[in-house]
């Protein structure tokens, strides 16, 4: 009896020892991240009470900001009506039934004045009782966002800008886009009422199109199979049969035709000035496996641009393409997918990156929405610096490229004329992209300009070309919006960021 008295004691120890074990790392070892799990509801509840800092554009316009209120929660976020629609797909929400989204939530614990250097400089703020926050600055301004989304006017795609010097999104507009008010209420029902309503909508405005939606290239993408040929040396004086089509191998007999069935041929340059598919897919077919691994220095068939510490900036979704050792399986597909066809789906952000490649040498900057966050006395208490991306090709090839994209809008022949901006070279590519059968093609362009001295760097995309367009070209549609959106960012002067110059930049 006393042996099993013992033992029973014994497991009553261990058991209790146990239990004061898991409760220690919990409350101990684990307290932060239970804490800051996104589904505690105490964390949720604590957030929302806690005030937040604003949100502003590099032009110091207020896209987000919270105000007192005398309810349990203390504080509503509110996104100002002027930009509210403007910024909804990049400043995104915070909602007490929904969580929050977009930069609401990749730099929450700056907005709630957590981080340590915020609390380290205000101490006398927190024994004040009073709760130190952060102001996020935007890479992005209001007059650049506003360009783009008059430019577009109304039709369902995107504009993307980037400024080629820091990889700054200065611009990164997609329509349709949403209030995200309704969606921020504290009336539960409100909030839920809003957000289903979004998510049935069959134009489904809350997915960015800028960098969240994959979408055929098209001849834009010939501009990286033009540089990955120029990279390996191809013969830029070789010429190219004059065809209307080419049969494509192991098919029977299938054809690839070129834009209106029209005759086209000649050198690697003029293909790319007239955007010659059945040359660009011999192109594709010489390069094989070299396409397959050359245009994941473009950031294609590649891992997306790099997390950085408070969350993916902006979240691009990865590009698809021609996988590496896959050629002689597949050999049709990859002469389509020379010519931004087939396999390849990229999102706007990922053909302005091509762009920003050629216009800076062959490098890719890492891009990202927020330059800096101020601290409640205004100074910089963080910057997300000037990083590299990843090489797409060599400078000598960038050169090359940057000769080829002139040529499309200043050559008669060119596809890119109605990009042209008096005074101002730019350097671009069109592209208009086959979809479902039945519906219109989409409509590029991507440019750089200055061409001699480049500033900005653009992708613009018409999904269909526009409802209400006869006749679907990138360099119908799409080429008036970029030149439109770069003409008018080159001849304003914008105020400077309170950010302060970009320490890094080339």
């Amino acid at each position: 009896m006393n042996t099993g008295i013992r033992h029973v004691g014994v497991a009553m120890i261990v058991l209790f020892v146990g239990l004061v074990a898991q409760l220690t790392y919990l409350q101990v070892g684990r307290s932060t991240s239970l804490a800051n799990a996104s589904g505690n509801p105490r964390k949720v509840f604590a957030d929302i009470r806690r005030d937040r800092g604003p949100i502003e554009t590099a032009d110091r316009v207020p896209v987000a900001l919270s105000i007192p209120t005398s309810d349990e929660y203390k504080h509503q976020r509110v996104y100002p009506k002027d930009t509210a629609t403007l910024f909804a797909n990049v400043v995104g929400y915070e909602s007490l039934q929904l969580g929050a989204v977009g930069v609401e939530q990749a730099y929450a614990s700056e907005l709630q004045g957590r981080t340590f250097d915020q609390q380290l400089h205000n101490l006398a703020d927190a024994f004040a009782n009073k709760q130190p926050v952060g102001t996020v600055v935007l890479t992005m301004s209001k007059q650049a966002q506003g360009t783009a989304a008059f430019a577009l006017q109304g039709k369902r795609g995107s504009v993307v800008v980037l400024d080629v010097a820091t990889g700054g999104v200065l611009a990164a507009y997609s329509n349709p886009t949403f209030d995200p008010n309704p969606l921020a209420s504290h009336d539960p029902k409100k909030a839920q009422a809003a957000y289903s309503l979004l998510t049935k909508s069959p134009d489904n405005p809350l997915l960015s199109r800028a960098w969240r939606e994959l979408y055929p290239p098209g001849s834009t993408f010939k501009t990286v199979t033009a540089s990955i040929a120029v990279q390996n040396k191809i013969d830029l004086d070789k010429t190219f049969p004059v065809l209307d089509h080419l049969t494509l191998p192991q098919t029977n007999g299938v054809p690839l035709y070129n834009f209106g069935k029209e005759r086209c041929g000649g050198s690697l340059l003029v293909g790319f000035i007239v955007s010659c598919n059945t040359t660009y897919a011999q192109v594709g077919f010489d390069l094989g496996e070299k396409l397959a691994s050359g245009i994941q220095g473009f950031g294609v068939q590649a891992a997306p641009p790099k997390e950085n510490g408070s969350g993916i900036d902006p979240p691009i979704v990865a590009s698809t393409g021609p996988v590496p050792g896959t050629f002689q399986k597949n050999q049709p597909a990859f002469m389509q997918d020379a010519i931004g066809q087939n396999q390849v789906l990229v999102p706007p952000l990922e053909m302005a990156l091509v762009a920003e490649a050629i216009a800076n040498q062959g490098v890719i900057l890492q891009p990202h929405v927020v330059d800096c966050v101020l601290d409640p006395n205004g100074k910089v208490a963080s910057r997300v610096g000037v990083q590299q991306y990843q090489r797409a090709v060599d400078s000598a090839t960038a050169d090359t490229m940057r000769t080829f994209m002139l040529a499309v809008v200043n050559d008669p022949r060119g596809t890119g004329t109605a990009a042209r901006i008096p005074g101002v070279p730019v350097a671009g590519k069109t592209g208009t992209a086959e979809t479902a059968t039945g519906q219109k093609p989409h409509a590029w362009f991507i440019a750089f300009a200055p061409a001699d001295k480049p500033r900005y760097a653009i992708a613009v995309l018409v999904e269909h070309g526009g409802s209400d367009t006869a006749e679907v070209t990138g360099g119908r549609v799409a080429a008036p919006i970029a030149k439109q959106v770069l003409q008018t960012l080159l001849t304003t002067t914008t105020p400077p960021s309170p950010c302060g110059p970009q320490p890094g930049s080339p």
